[in-house]
């Protein structure tokens, strides 16, 4: 149970400001798409089917986007701005497809604070082992909220 144990969140709204940016690395190995296949039940033979592949444009197969979003969003929950955000809004292009064995270079900015609205706008981008960009996308992203205590309003009702 988690009720009353503190727990690490990512940077509030007044602590982010634009301009920040993150790069990260990731590479695809095959326990990651096994994970993802078995996950999703995905059976797409131009994800794990090597003769289908080599008989279309990519040649081999490829990575699934949507593995390549949820790397985008698992490095806003881990990172920036961390643990208790949501992303609100997002969009993604995918430039050029993604191999196995890729190894990707992700840059994350912030791109505006719109405090208001307690919303962050950001850009994601991906590039691949040889400098290619593979992924661009927007974000908006709700960044963590200070909780609340659990007794904050024990005692409003009396």
């Amino acid at each position: 149970m988690l009720i009353g144990k503190k727990r690490k969140l990512g940077r509030k709204i007044g602590e982010i400001q634009a301009g920040e940016k993150l790069e990260m690395q990731e590479t695809i190995e095959d326990k990651d798409l096994l994970l993802y296949l078995g996950l999703t039940n995905d059976n797409n033979p131009l994800y794990i089917q090597h003769d289908y592949a080599t008989l279309t444009p990519f040649k081999k197969p490829i990575v699934p986007q949507i593995m390549l979003m949820g790397m985008v969003t698992s490095a806003v929950s881990k990172y920036l701005p961390g643990p208790g955000s949501s992303i609100v809004e997002s969009q993604f292009s995918f430039i050029k497809p993604v191999y196995h064995y890729s190894k990707l270079t992700f840059l994350f900015e912030i791109t505006e604070v719109d405090r208001e609205h307690h919303i962050v706008h950001m850009k994601a981008a991906a590039k691949n082992e040889d400098g290619i960009e593979v992924l661009k996308s927007s974000l908006q992203v709700c960044p963590p909220y200070p909780p609340k205590s659990i007794t904050s309003h024990t005692m409003e009702n009396f």
